[in-house]
């Protein structure tokens, strides 16, 4: 149905440009007119697009997608896969534990537990055709891709491992707050206060308890179905045999694993001195990049094998490649036309204490249904909630998770980041709808609950 009513995430993207260049002609305040106006506010728009800090931050989260998926082709991780699905052979608790090992994996890594969540969900179905089993194939699926509505809150969650970058906090509200009230706002948020706050921890727990056996119940009381699929031998990449010269280099097990274990290492090392100094600020998007390379590396056993896995994986990025710039570039226009503090002003008027952060959950649910990504939702509405937080008295941090829990929320209904699972599981996108709209509605009271009693 809403793949019907909405155009492509690109269309959508351009769609939200020209609402904000529209509604910042009428809405806000200037000294230019006309034709002026318009090359102004292009001109807001364009300086957007090309940030180069933004930019910067496109190209991690990329990289972050690639190796997460480069990583789940590893044989270990293919092997992890195949000793789990040897438990799954009824749809309950097929989907309990596909359910339980893809929230896990996601909340280590965003990209990393999409792909695993997609393999597992295939390879459940390969196991059920070569037993004669029937499954609930679709609901399966819709459980390998549950891990996208608890990615934010991981040690991957866009927002926070922003927020916890060194003068990130300040730069964003440079230019949108007076240099009176720019004093205000703290110059990072490190993630011991989000992502390992007691909040989160709390709601992760609940999440990992409430979803399984939600999942599970399901499983109990759905149909079987006959959508299997087809038993596909290959969905890990093998290394080549029978090279000669230099390209043994390219097929060494050890040259592959002694940059991996390298990597690793200097990450421990970082690490170690970082935590002493900043906490848990030391994890950013770099930090978390140089681990999943490491690992990369260590678990292909080859660079051979390693770049095949790029090579396959680098599709995924197309839409934040073409997409993240023009929400850049909205940003731009928000952030210069004062269109950002008009509405931190008209949240502080409507809102308290109690329900900043409902309507900040609540609000970051809609807003990513036509911006599906959390780095391009946090730029367009990060310096919105943090302006009108602070003004309130509301705890950061705690607006920084509720944005985030909104944002992952509606990715079940927003398809945009299933592509890569009903490519891998060859499911439609209406077969794991009803599903994954049943865990965003428990998802929702779960995220609400705790927004409230925190």
């Amino acid at each position: 149905m809403f793949k019907s009513l909405l155009p492509s995430p690109f269309s959508i993207a351009l769609l939200l440009t020209v609402v904000t260049f529209v509604l910042a002609w009428i809405t806000t305040a200037s000294h230019s007119s006309g034709w002026s106006r318009g090359v102004e506010l292009l001109n807001f728009w364009q300086q957007g697009l090309w940030e180069t800090k933004l930019l910067a931050f496109a190209i991690q989260m990329m990289l972050m997608l690639v190796l997460g998926h480069v990583l789940a082709l590893t044989k270990p991780i293919d092997r992890f896969i195949g000793y789990a699905t040897q438990y799954c052979n009824t749809t309950a608790n097929a989907a309990l534990i596909v359910t339980f090992l893809t929230i896990c994996t996601s909340l280590f890594n965003w990209g990393l537990g999409l792909i695993f969540g997609a393999i597992l969900a295939r390879k459940v179905g390969e196991h059920a055709v070569k037993r004669g089993v029937t499954l609930n194939y679709s609901l399966i699926g819709a459980a390998g891709y549950s891990g996208l509505m608890v990615w934010h809150g991981g040690i991957s969650g866009t927002a926070s491992i922003m927020a916890a970058e060194d003068n990130h906090i300040s730069n964003m509200m440079d230019g949108i707050s007076g240099s009176d009230q720019l004093s205000q706002f703290p110059s990072n948020i490190s993630m011991s206060d989000t992502i390992f706050g007691a909040m989160n921890s709390v709601t992760i727990i609940v999440l990992l308890v409430v979803l399984p056996l939600f999942m599970y119940w399901l499983g109990k009381r759905s149909q079987e179905t006959t959508n299997l699929p087809s038993i596909q031998k290959e969905l890990v990449l093998n290394s080549e045999v029978g090279v000669q010269g230099a390209e043994r280099l390219d097929r060494s097990f050890h040259f592959a694993l002694f940059f991996g274990l390298v990597l690793l290492t200097y990450s421990g090392y970082v690490a170690a001195i970082g935590y002493p100094e900043k906490g848990l600020g030391f994890i950013t998007p770099n930090f978390i990049n140089l681990i999943l390379l490491g690992l990369c590396l260590s678990l292909h056993g080859s660079i051979k094998s390693f770049l095949s896995g790029v090579d396959r994986a680098i599709g995924g990025t197309a839409g934040i490649l073409i997409q993240f710039p023009l929400y850049f570039g909205i940003m731009g226009i928000m952030k210069h036309s004062g269109m950002v503090q008009d509405m931190a002003n008209y949240f502080s008027e409507i809102s308290s204490d109690l329900t900043f952060p409902l309507y900040t959950f609540f609000s970051s649910g809609v807003v990513n249904i036509f911006v599906p990504s959390g780095g391009g939702q946090w730029t367009i509405q990060g310096p919105i909630i943090i302006k009108a937080a602070a003004e309130l008295g509301v705890d950061l941090p705690k607006a920084i998770m509720a944005l985030s829990y909104g944002d992952q929320l509606t990715n079940m209904l927003q398809p945009f980041w299933a592509l890569p699972l009903l490519g891998i599981t060859g499911l439609k996108a209406k077969s794991i709808l009803p599903y994954t709209l049943a865990l965003m509605v428990v998802g929702s009271f779960i995220f609400a609950a705790v927004l409230l009693l925190f």
